[in-house]
């Protein structure tokens, strides 16, 4: 997933269009769903954490990391773990407990607000038209300088029945 800088005004249109694909998506899946958000390096290492959100609060978070083989996308796994109720929020790594609505409303207020004469914006809305990348680089940044988030999934979470 590439990501693409746009003007400031493009990004506020772009992220009140998600904004709409995003509440009709939370009103058909009745505000339970899951995403992954992830971070990849130059590198080679990667991180994702899945959140599982039930009725509009995090449940579940799941995360991994690792390395990719070389000229593969075999990720091999180095660390994981798996949170859910008393245990929720007990590791330091991994995205942290936040919804999608936590996601949109800190985009708009951290991750797409800073200082553009400094910092190349990005916002992208690749996930039907809900968010999929929404943050920042500080110009002359050389490496792994993104802050916000990069989302490659969300759906609707059904439970599974064991």
């Amino acid at each position: 997933m590439g990501l693409s800088a746009c003007k400031k005004e493009g990004i506020n249109t772009n992220l009140d269009q998600s904004l709409e694909a995003w509440s009709d998506f939370k009103s058909s899946s009745n505000n339970t769903y899951s995403y992954i958000a992830y971070f990849g390096s130059w590198t080679g290492f990667h991180a994702e954490t899945k959140l599982t959100v039930v009725n509009g609060k995090v449940t579940i978070r799941k995360y991994k990391s690792g390395h990719y083989k070389p000229n593969t996308n075999e990720l091999v796994a180095e660390n994981s773990w798996t949170e859910s109720g008393a245990t929720l929020n007990t590791h330091a790594d991994g995205h942290p407990l936040l919804t999608i609505d936590e996601v949109y409303t800190k985009a708009k207020r951290e991750w797409l607000s800073v200082d553009k004469k400094q910092n190349e914006i990005y916002f992208e809305a690749e996930n039907n038209g809900i968010i999929s990348s929404a943050g920042y680089v500080p110009k002359n940044c050389a490496d792994d300088c993104f802050t916000g988030i990069k989302i490659k999934e969300i759906k609707v979470f059904v439970k599974e029945i064991k």
